[in-house]
């Protein structure tokens, strides 16, 4: 996936360290919001796998949180993977896998990666096109054991709209770089994961003005 490798211009910012890590200061905002939720709606115990990882702030937070859960972190970008790796070498979490090279909106690697009781995604349907998240729903509900919970953060088009000034600035910055690319409409996405055999649940209103969709495999 190409424009996971050059985000446009609009795109979350991250700078390296002395060490090599990415920091973002996005991703160091929604840490808090995001960890709470995932706390409160994911198993105690199991596999989780979180897609286009990024600089890996969230997923050393998340295991460090919830060492209950096995985490795997992932990203299709080799500088994403080796912050990732810096942030994991450094917490040393007995539940925090080496991260793996895998490009979320390719099709197959749902089957690669099966029987996860959780799969956690922020920030990327929008940099991304309607065939690509497709197919990210599509694998992802492959990968899920029965009962496993998906979960999409991020922002969202609600009814046609986007319901602020800044979402407005920011969805009209991504389609003048690439029309493909864009929010997406939560309804669609919706849509998308039933045909996919997933079961909507909650659309979790999350700070800053962005959504969490939670999605459920079958039991």
């Amino acid at each position: 996936m190409s424009r996971r490798l050059n985000l446009p211009d609009s795109a979350s910012v991250a700078v390296p360290d002395e060490a090599g890590r990415l920091f973002a200061p996005s991703a160091a905002r929604n840490e808090q919001a995001i960890a709470d939720l995932v706390e409160r709606l994911a198993p105690a115990t199991g596999a989780a796998l979180e897609l286009a990882s990024g600089t890996g702030q969230h997923v050393v937070a998340l295991a460090r949180r919830l060492p209950g859960l096995d985490w795997q972190p992932s990203d299709a970008d080799p500088a994403r993977i080796a912050s990732i790796e810096g942030y994991r070498a450094e917490a040393a979490l007995p539940n925090l896998r080496v991260p793996v090279t895998l490009d979320a909106t390719a099709p197959g690697w749902g089957e690669a990666h099966r029987s996860k009781d959780l799969i956690l995604l922020v920030n990327l349907l929008h940099l991304v096109s309607r065939e690509e998240a497709e197919t990210l729903i599509r694998e992802a509900a492959a990968a899920l054991a029965p009962g496993g919970l998906f979960l999409v953060y991020g922002p969202f088009m609600r009814g046609g709209e986007l319901t602020s000034a800044g979402d407005r600035r920011f969805h009209e910055s991504l389609t003048a770089q690439d029309p493909e690319i864009g929010y997406k409409e939560v309804d669609d996405m919706l849509s998308i994961a039933r045909d996919a055999g997933l079961i909507p649940g909650t659309v979790e209103e999350m700070p800053a003005n962005n959504l969490t969709l939670v999605l459920r495999a079958p039991s």
